[in-house]
């Protein structure tokens, strides 16, 4: 079975990657890899993460503010995001990592709401879709998305709530990022939800080199073991493998454009 894959969200940008980028990408393409969003989480990365989608074929780039970043926002990284939305390079296929978190220390999250919706109103003036983050706020989270229409949507990535907040918004219009939180038998919440939900709302992702899987506990997570996370999500389906992979690979294609 010649199964292949798209890690919809890795941080390709930051250590075990840097300066082993060639390597990483072999080693994913050995495990059916065929492409990798990377994805930005702060404007001082945004370059950065382009060269990347520029240097090599099989990577993509996504850039937005992250919401762990409220710290050392500035309104200027806004306009620098707007500016490289505005030049618009052939591998920019999203915008993100954007959202809400209220788990972190001293959230400001009115602040954050602010960064979320300006960056939201980017993604509508761009026409891209958006990679969302999310802990702790899935509610607000969706209430943000129904306020301020985009219409290219997005994914919810990592997701980890119940099956009545992935509902609402796969109803919106939105993916639901699968992550390696699933290939752990004690996240029976959250592997009950994924095994319930439409499999055309769902995308396979790492997070690498973060949410390791099981099995790979305290390493920095890589692209290639997004295959493990396929094979959970297998576990739990009733649809053969074959045709799991390639609706994740279909709806992948389908919402970026790749």
């Amino acid at each position: 079975m010649s199964a292949q894959f798209v890690d919809t969200h890795c941080h390709f940008d930051f250590p075990p990657f840097v300066g082993d980028e060639t390597q990483s990408l072999q080693r994913a393409k050995d495990a059916g890899v065929e492409k990798i969003i990377a994805v930005g989480v702060a404007a001082d990365r945004f370059a950065g993460v382009m060269a990347l989608a520029e240097r090599h074929e099989p990577v993509y780039a996504a850039l937005g503010v992250h919401p762990m970043a409220i710290g050392e926002f500035k309104d200027e990284h806004l306009e620098e995001l707007d500016a490289w939305l505005k030049r618009r390079p052939d591998k920019l296929v999203a915008i993100g990592e954007i959202g809400l978190d209220l788990f972190i220390d001293n959230p400001q999250f009115d602040r954050q709401e602010a960064l979320l919706d300006a960056q939201l109103r980017l993604a509508r003036d761009h026409d891209l879709p958006v990679i969302l983050h999310s802990r702790r706020t899935h509610d607000k989270l969706a209430m943000h998305l129904r306020r301020l229409d985009v219409p290219r949507c997005g994914v919810v990535h990592g997701f980890a709530g119940s099956e009545q907040q992935a509902q609402a918004f796969i109803r919106a219009g939105y993916f639901i990022g699968v992550g390696g939180t699933m290939t752990y038998e004690r996240a029976s919440k959250t592997r009950r939800t994924l095994a319930r939900l439409p499999l055309s709302s769902l995308l396979l992702e790492t997070d690498s080199p973060d949410m390791p899987v099981q099995g790979f506990q305290g390493e920095p997570n890589r692209p290639e073991r997004i295959r493990h996370i396929w094979q959970s999500l297998c576990e739990l389906r009733d649809e053969s493998p074959q045709d799991i992979a390639d609706t994740l690979r279909d709806n992948t294609r389908r919402l970026f454009h790749l």
